[in-house]
C-alpha cells in the first residue's frame, strides 16, 4: 500500500515557520500558499520544477491561516489572524491586494467563495460566519452574519453547485446555510463528532460532505431531499443530512484536513501524526451505507503536522501537502490493483 503514493518533489515554502493553507486555482496551474510567516506565496511550474512566482507580503500583519481562488481564477482571497481577509487581483504575473475585509472581532480562520463567484464566506474564532455579496464593481457588502456556532468556527466550504454554505467548529459540530428571503440562515447541524472538526469538503455532486476531527475520525453525511426512498425524515422544507460513515482507527491523532477529488472521488487527509492517507470507497459497497479503505498511507509525509491537503482539480491523482515544518510536497496517487 505504501507504493500508492510517490512523493514527486518537496518545497521549503515558508522556511522557519508554519505552511498553513494550500489552493490550486480553478485551472491547476497555479498553487497558493499561506503561513505564520505573514506571506502567500504562488508557485508555477517550470518544466518539471514547481518555482516560487509571487510573495505577496504586504496584505497581513499576523498569520495567513488560509487563502481560497474565485471560481474565474482572477481573485485570491486570504484569511487572516490579523482579523481581516484581504482580495487580490491577478493582473498578469503580479497580485494586488484591491480590497481589505473588515468586521471580525478576531482572527479570521477561513475564506470560501461560492462557485457562482458573487458570494464569499469567512469565519472565525469570534464564533461567526460572515457571508459577503460581491458586485460589478468589486464592490464587498456583508449581508448576513450567522452566529449559529457556540465556538471558534474553524472552515467554510461552499457546495459545488448551489448556494448552500458549510461550516466546522471547535464547539464539535457542522452547519449548513441557506438564503431564506433576504437573508441566511441555517437550515441544518450536524452532530456525531466527539471533538472539534476542523475542515470538511463536498464530494463532485455535493450529495456528501466529509467531516474531520480531532476525535481522529472522518465522517461520510449523505443529503436526503424530501420524500427520498429511503424514508430518512426531514424536519421542515430543509434536507436532512445523515451520516453513513465513520472512518475510525486509521488516524492516531487530530485529523486537520480533507480533500475530496472531483475527478476520481478518492479522499485525502492530513493528519497530526505526520501522515497522509489515502480512502477509496469501496465498489460494491451499499451507497447509502458505504465503506471505505485505505488505499494509500505516506507516515513520515512530513517531519510535522500535516495540515492541509489539496487534490489537483485537473489531474488526476496528483496531490499537495503542507505542514507545520513550512514545507509543501507533491505527491503522486495511483491506486494499485
Amino acid at each position: 500500500m505504501k507504493d500508492s503514493l510517490t512523493l514527486l518533489s518537496r518545497l521549503s515554502a515558508h522556511p522557519d515557520s508554519r505552511c498553513w493553507f494550500l489552493a490550486w486555482n480553478p485551472t491547476g496551474t497555479l498553487l497558493a500558499s499561506c503561513g505564520g510567516d505573514r506571506t502567500i506565496r504562488i508557485w508555477g511550474k517550470e518544466g518539471d520544477t514547481w518555482v516560487c512566482k509571487s510573495v505577496l507580503g504586504e496584505g497581513h500583519q499576523r498569520t495567513v491561516r488560509k487563502v481560497a481562488w474565485s471560481p474565474c481564477g482572477n481573485y485570491l482571497a486570504s484569511a487572516s489572524f490579523d482579523a481581516t481577509t484581504c482580495i487580490w487581483k491577478k493582473k498578469q504575473t503580479q497580485f494586488e491586494c484591491v480590497t481589505t475585509l473588515e468586521g471580525h472581532e478576531n482572527e479570521v480562520k477561513s475564506v470560501s467563495w461560492a462557485p457562482s463567484g458573487n458570494l464569499l464566506a469567512t469565519c472565525s474564532r469570534d464564533k461567526s460566519v460572515w457571508v459577503w455579496e460581491v458586485d460589478e464593481e468589486d464592490e464587498y457588502e456583508c449581508v448576513s452574519v450567522l452566529n449559529s456556532h457556540t465556538q471558534d468556527v474553524k472552515h467554510v466550504v461552499w457546495h459545488p453547485n448551489q448556494e448552500l454554505l458549510a461550516s466546522a467548529s471547535y464547539d464539535d459540530t457542522v452547519k449548513l446555510y441557506r438564503e431564506e428571503e433576504d437573508d441566511w440562515v441555517c437550515c441544518a447541524t450536524l452532530e456525531g463528532h466527539e471533538s472539534t472538526v476542523w475542515s470538511l469538503a463536498f464530494d463532485k455532486s455535493g450529495e456528501r460532505l466529509a467531516t474531520c476531527s480531532d476525535d481522529k475520525t472522518v465522517r461520510v453525511w449523505r443529503q436526503y431531499k424530501l420524500g427520498n426512498e429511503q424514508g430518512v425524515v426531514s424536519s421542515g422544507s430543509d434536507p436532512s443530512w445523515k451520516c453513513i460513515c465513520i472512518l475510525s482507527g486509521f488516524h492516531t491523532r487530530t485529523v486537520y484536513d480533507v480533500s475530496w477529488s472531483h475527478l476520481s472521488g478518492s479522499l485525502a487527509t492530513a493528519c497530526g501524526d505526520d501522515a497522509i492517507r489515502v480512502f477509496e470507497e469501496d465498489t460494491c459497497s451499499d451507497p447509502q451505507q458505504p465503506s471505505f479503505s485505505m488505499t494509500g498511507h505516506m507516515a513520515r509525509a512530513h517531519s510535522q503536522d500535516v495540515n492541509c491537503v489539496a487534490w489537483h482539480p485537473k489531474e488526476e491523482g496528483l496531490l499537495a501537502s503542507c505542514s507545520d515544518d513550512g514545507e509543501i510536497a507533491f505527491w503522486k496517487y495511483q491506486r494499485l490493483e
